[in-house]
């Protein structure tokens, strides 16, 4: 991972030259944490990434206790694997060398970005938006750990690298021969906001990757969504915003599954040719809970399964049923965001799915708005690359905002508005049958 942003770093510099560089911008992977040795930087275990949920355990060891309750109100976010706090205490309580950096005060340990600014920068720092992830930082209190919540998970704050700003003049990034100047570092989401230019209260976009990660930018103070998580989209001197976050955790990897574990294709953008060669799903729905279910049910104890099942049902109606899910599962942190008032004009979209064109109708026919699909392939590297171009003060946020307007549109089909909300209420009949899934409080 280090290598690989240093060579990014080198080749940048070998096509325009060390002093054309204006200002580096850095996105992470939010929940992922890495432990290392605080005098040689070498990793003492390997990265727990976002989806894993190894820290259950954990997490219901504190889910039983009146703490929970106390997280959820400092943090903004009830206690679940997906967050780097219990990661973190996974990795002192079950990997030796974890546990013996601690107890001989060489332990440090957080995101991947500081990781990345301790070995690249010299030193570990992250940011307000990244910090949000960990279930360390205070909602209220953006910039500082807080004691109680790193009480409460048994992590110490002395492990942890500093909290910056996600905006400003960072430090530098070093390509082993240039120190190039680093002006933004962000979570992915929040940068993949930014890049589709949602500066304004009310603005959503969502990210089909791995998950689908919705975000709709809030305002200056901090947002209440039933199921959705509240956090810091950015924190920077004269600009800063919070926004609300709804997951849907298995959405690229349910496409994947279905070549490398169902074997249902061969190549992921088979299903595109496969969904269209049949008209509906012949009656088969599918929950994508391959690692549980996200945002507005968090129930983390859900599997995946296929319902409605005939002697009639083909590979294409299964694949057509896990395509039709994924839209449906969107539309259900829409329906979030409505209820705490936020519904969007239309929707910004990035991201591998949105190559997928007969998905993309299906989505913007299903929410019954424009899908705006963004013009840049690399929305996240937009956002944080033009973030650090206002913290240098090439551009200001208008001109990422003008810049993200320029994708195209999918209207809904006039045909949908006949069947959409019947196809929805039934996707929610058999999500309440087959996990019962109701929206957290």
């Amino acid at each position: 991972m280090v290598e690989s942003v240093r060579v990014t770093l080198a080749e940048v510099v070998a096509e325009v030259g060390a002093k054309r560089v204006a200002a580096v911008g850095l996105d992470n992977e939010g929940e992922t944490v890495l432990a290392w040795d605080a005098g040689t930087l070498r990793p003492l275990a390997p990265a727990v990434v976002w989806s894993c949920r190894r820290s259950q355990p954990i997490v219901d060891r504190l889910a039983a206790t009146a703490a929970a309750d106390e997280v959820e109100r400092l943090a903004g976010t009830a206690v679940d694997p997906y967050f780097s706090a219990t990661k973190i205490r996974w990795l002192v309580e079950q990997v030796p060398a974890v546990a013996g950096a601690a107890a001989a005060g060489r332990l440090r340990t957080g995101t991947l970005d500081a990781y990345v600014q301790a070995r690249l920068g010299g030193r570990a720092q992250t940011d307000a938006s990244t910090a949000a992830r960990t279930q360390l930082q205070a909602l209220a209190t953006p910039g500082a750990w807080n004691p109680r919540l790193c009480q409460i998970h048994g992590v110490d704050p002395d492990w942890l690298p500093a909290i910056g700003p996600s905006s400003g003049r960072l430090g530098s990034l070093s390509d082993g021969r240039h120190s190039l100047p680093l002006h933004a570092s962000l979570v992915d989401q929040t940068a993949a906001l930014a890049g589709h230019g949602c500066f304004a209260p009310g603005q959503v976009k969502a990210t089909y990757g791995t998950g689908i990660f919705v975000l709709a930018t809030t305002g200056a103070e901090p947002p209440a969504g039933r199921g959705l998580l509240p956090t810091v989209a950015w924190w920077a001197d004269g600009f800063h915003a919070y926004a609300l976050d709804g997951g849907v955790l298995s959405a690229g990897s349910a496409i994947n599954w279905l070549r490398d574990g169902a074997g249902l294709l061969a190549d992921p953008a088979e299903s595109e040719t496969l969904a269209a060669s049949v008209p509906d799903t012949g009656g088969v729905r599918f929950l994508p809970a391959l690692t549980g279910v996200g945002a507005p049910f968090w129930q983390s104890g859900a599997r995946a399964a296929w319902t409605g099942i005939s002697a009639h049902t083909t590979r294409a109606h299964l694949v057509r049923a896990v395509l039709e899910s994924l839209a449906f599962r969107v539309r259900d942190v829409l329906t979030a965001l409505a209820e705490a008032g936020h519904r969007p004009a239309e929707l910004r979209v990035d991201g591998g799915l949105t190559a997928n064109r007969w998905f993309v109708q299906f989505q913007a026919d299903v929410l019954g708005i424009p899908l705006r699909i963004a013009p840049t392939a690399e929305s996240t590297a937009l956002g944080a690359a033009g973030l650090a171009g206002v913290a240098a003060g090439l551009f200001g946020l208008d001109a990422i905002a003008a810049r993200a307007t320029g994708g195209e549109v999918v209207e809904p089909s006039a045909a949908s508005a006949g069947w959409r909300d019947r196809a929805y209420a039934d996707w929610r009949t058999t999500a309440a049958a087959v996990a019962g899934l109701t929206v957290a409080p």
